[in-house]
């Protein structure tokens, strides 16, 4: 059993702001696989597939970033499964926009949403995918610029990047190590 947790903002005023890149990534993901993500459990919206006879099921969780903690637990509890069966995928400002980082564990740095999820789950021991939207103005207040749209500009650069993050969790759930996964997604710009 693998569960993939894209991390967003549920409102459509959200939808295209760089706060929901995991929330993007999710539905290249769903898109990809040919399934839908609609289906309201645990205040998500999942989707369910198998993969190379692994059970998978996609998530957004719709508690708002900063308690997507509270989904994921409840997601983990309502199929049984482990934090090692778990990858978050989310953006991160402290990366370059455009690059892409997998870990098979580590701190929640900056973000409230993965804040939440380790306090929430206990543990820092799951993989997660890190799509960089980078922060060019520092004049601009970190919530303003993580909740603005992402500019025309910059969207091929995150739209490839968003294509290597589904791929990325696609590989994992397919059982690929967290280890080979980091080795053939791990990206600079």
């Amino acid at each position: 059993m693998k569960l993939v947790v894209g991390l967003g903002n549920p409102d459509k005023k959200y939808a295209k702001t760089f706060h929901n890149m995991g929330f993007m990534a999710i539905d290249r993901l769903a898109e990809d696989l040919g399934i839908t993500v609609k289906k309201k459990e645990c205040r998500a919206l999942t989707g369910e597939t198998f993969l190379s006879g692994e059970r998978v099921v996609l998530a957004k969780p719709q508690t708002y970033m900063n308690l997507s903690g509270e989904s994921v637990k409840e997601l983990l509890g309502r199929y049984h499964a482990a934090p090692s069966d778990l990858v978050v995928l989310y953006d991160d400002l402290d990366i370059p926009e455009g690059a892409l980082r997998v870990r098979a564990s580590g701190s929640a740095g900056t973000h409230n949403g993965m804040r939440n999820i380790v306090a929430e789950i206990g543990t820092t021991a799951f993989a997660r995918i890190r799509i960089g939207i980078g922060k060019q103005d520092s004049e601009i207040p970190i919530i303003d610029y993580v909740l603005s749209d992402v500019r025309r500009s910059d969207m091929a650069l995150l739209d490839d990047a968003l294509d290597h993050a589904a791929m990325a969790a696609a590989d994992f759930c397919r059982g690929l190590k967290i280890e080979d996964v980091m080795q053939k997604y791990n990206r600079k710009v």
